[in-house]
């Protein structure tokens, strides 16, 4: 029986996760499988990869063959790299505690990629927060300052309605005085 290492698709549509399954290379996609040995989640950032790496790299031991973007996902996970070590190993070109050291050292490597990146993705997000905030704030200036103008100008036009309204009433009052005086 030919096995792969394969995805096998969950999620609604546009919102898809996946499953890394060990299955018969004849059963469908999302059918039967012989043993789930992980899961991905492409949307976050970085993907979110869940790998038991024992039996994935027990699985390629044995043959099992991976499609490619299982591939690549075994390989970001260090399990052919695991797999090339282990073969070296068997042909005698290094001992196995050169192997698990040689393995470790890129494994420390990754995580502190993994971790950089995770970094870099944390701090452009809080500099675009920052200047998303700066902008918003320099929209509610000119807001407040059109605002500020607007009352400005109304409270000038209420000025001059009084001062216009007083004028038109003083020289009333200054004729009506006149016209009492002389009809006394």
């Amino acid at each position: 029986m030919a096995t792969k290492i394969r995805l096998q698709r969950h999620g609604r549509k546009g919102y898809a996760f996946y499953q890394i399954v060990v299955a018969d290379s004849r059963a469908p996609r999302d059918g039967k499988f012989i043993e789930r040995i992980g899961s991905y989640n492409p949307n976050t950032n970085p993907a979110t990869i869940d790998l038991n790496f024992e039996r994935a790299l027990y699985w390629v031991l044995v043959g099992a063959q991976p499609t490619d973007t299982t591939r690549n996902i075994l390989s970001d996970e260090g399990v052919m790299l695991k797999k090339h070590l282990l073969g070296g190993v068997k042909k005698g070109a290094f001992d196995e505690a050169t192997a698990e050291a040689k393995f470790q050292a890129w494994l420390t490597a990754k995580k502190a990629a993994v971790q950089q990146a995770k970094d870099k993705n944390s701090e452009a997000a809080k500099a675009a927060e920052k200047a998303r905030l700066a902008a918003e704030q320099e929209v509610n200036k000119l807001k407040a300052e059109a605002v500020a103008k607007k009352k400005a100008e109304q409270a000038a036009a209420e000025a001059a309605a009084k001062a216009e309204e007083n004028a038109a009433e003083a020289p009333a009052e200054a004729t009506e005085a006149p016209a009492e005086a002389s009809a006394e």
